[in-house]
């Protein structure tokens, strides 16, 4: 399964409405169809609008259909999603980035077409266009981007070890800090409470797990070593916590064995300490903050490399997981956007057998069940 994503999109890490400040730092990952405004399961976007609507943009189908330039939006309190303006050119594996002022940067990826893509637009959600923007200093099939405190984006490619700053005054891109170590996979990455970022992860380039983190300090444009993990990871999530500790939670550990395992991170101190065990092992899954604080944790695959329905709840007091409501269908690598009414809508990713997820469903916290998101 793992082979059809190149990149993962790891805007899957969201924080809560208690960290509202957040709450939009981190590209977050969805997937919208060619034409028909349905998800679609590839290496699309999603991005939560500053009215609370819901960004879907552009994404691939696996070679079963070309990548796309469309765009819709949903609109959590119709569910219903409609189509808007798409952008200047196919892409899948970009990264999408509420900005200050309440556009959406959307940089590199790639299409059958050009391979990997330097440009990058943005998108008005008043008008309902896409404009291109400054060009990434080099092109970028897939990578994480995160909104700093000050208004500015940074875009990471891992695998390059390359990272750039994007100015939304001036509409372009500068170099910064390169990352120490290049990760491949699917290395993990969020925006801690002060204001940096915690880059988890991936593998190296013998494609074995590692267990090393860095951090990104904007102050600085440099990336340093901080403690490294407790057990080497790839495929797991990084979700900030409303305390300011980082929850980083399964993935496949060494062999590629899913993991059940949790630590949690602690700036102050720049190390990990072990905390729960997932209630399922699991890799490729989803993580998003909820609004009291608690992390939900969606689909993924299971030691068999299976897609799974199952959901879990990490509680940060207890340090415990729970299985909650599951979802209707089977998914990994899906998205999971926190809605500002505290729902989570979860669309796209993919089944067993490469079945394809063209469905969207929103998850409700306080009766743990899913329903259709339109």
């Amino acid at each position: 399964m793992r082979g059809n994503f190149r990149h993962r999109c790891l805007g899957l890490v969201k924080v809560g409405v208690a960290m509202a400040v957040f709450a939009t730092a981190l590209s977050a990952c969805s997937f919208l169809g060619p034409s028909t405004g349905s998800p679609a399961p590839l290496q699309g976007t999603a991005t939560r609008l500053a009215d609370g609507r819901v960004l879907l943009v552009g994404g691939g189908w696996g070679g079963q259909r070309p990548t796309s330039a469309a765009a819709s939006i949903f609109d959590p309190a119709r569910n219903s999603i409609t189509a808007t303006g798409s952008m200047t050119m196919p892409r899948e594996g970009h990264t999408a980035t509420l900005l200050s002022d309440g556009r959406v940067l959307v940089a590199g990826g790639s299409n059958e077409a050009n391979g990997a893509i330097e440009s990058a637009e943005t998108f008005d959600p008043k008008t309902g266009k896409f404009t291109l923007t400054g060009p990434l200093s080099k092109g970028s099939s897939g990578g994480l981007a995160m909104l700093l405190n000050d208004g500015r984006v940074l875009v990471i490619d891992t695998y390059n070890q390359l990272a750039d700053l994007y100015d939304p005054t001036k509409g372009t891109f500068s170099p910064t800090g390169a990352p120490i170590e290049s990760r491949h996979g699917w290395p993990a990455a969020t925006l801690m409470q002060d204001g940096r970022i915690l880059l988890v992860g991936g593998w190296d380039d013998q494609l074995r797990e590692v267990a090393s983190a860095e951090i990104y300090d904007p102050n600085t444009g440099v990336f340093t070593a901080t403690g490294s993990m407790e057990s080497p990871r790839n495929e797991s999530t990084a979700t900030a916590l409303s305390d300011g500790r980082v929850l980083v939670a399964g993935g496949t550990g060494s062999n590629s064995l899913r993991v059940t395992s949790s630590e949690v991170y602690d700036p102050s101190r720049g190390a990990f300490a072990a905390s729960g065990s997932m209630a399922v092992p699991c890799a490729m899954h989803s993580a998003v903050g909820l609004a009291d604080g608690r992390v939900l944790l969606v689909g993924g695959t299971n030691q068999s490399d299976r897609a799974i329905s199952t959901t879990q709840i990490y509680d940060p007091t207890s340090r415990t997981f729970s299985t909650s409501g599951s979802m209707t269908v089977t998914r990994y690598s899906a998205t999971v956007t926190l809605l500002a009414d505290g729902r989570v809508l979860v669309a796209g990713g993919e089944g067993n057998a490469q079945v394809l997820r063209e469905s969207a469903e929103l998850y409700d916290p306080a009766k743990g069940t899913f329903s259709p998101a339109w």
